[in-house]
């Protein structure tokens, strides 16, 4: 009984510990901003489980397990060509947004 309750602690305190560190690599926002190039026709959608919400003038989305590169990919083939796509804080280079644009729709 004293080992289940020191492991139950112990996965208690991990959780408390590892909550904001989570919460902090993204902001009310989203971790991901993806601004399309033309106006969309849906104001949301989903992507391999990832939601999408439109936000004044982008598409936001929380972090996803999969690299930044392949949910960009991912997002233009719902939303077409992207002007802008910023993942954790850190936008695409032109070389980047082309290359992800290239899956556009």
């Amino acid at each position: 009984m004293t080992r289940i309750l020191s492991i139950a602690a112990a996965l208690a305190a991990s959780v408390m510990m590892l909550a904001p560190v989570a919460s902090s690599a993204q902001g009310p926002e989203g971790y991901y901003t993806a601004t399309p190039v033309a106006q969309p026709t849906k104001t949301s959608f989903i992507t391999s489980n990832l939601m999408w919400k439109w936000r004044d003038t982008a598409f936001t989305a929380n972090k996803a397990p999969a690299r930044d590169n392949i949910v960009c990919q991912m997002i233009v083939q719902r939303a077409g060509a992207l002007s802008a796509f910023t993942a954790g804080g850190q936008a695409f280079d032109a070389d980047a947004l082309a290359k992800c644009n290239a899956r556009a729709k």
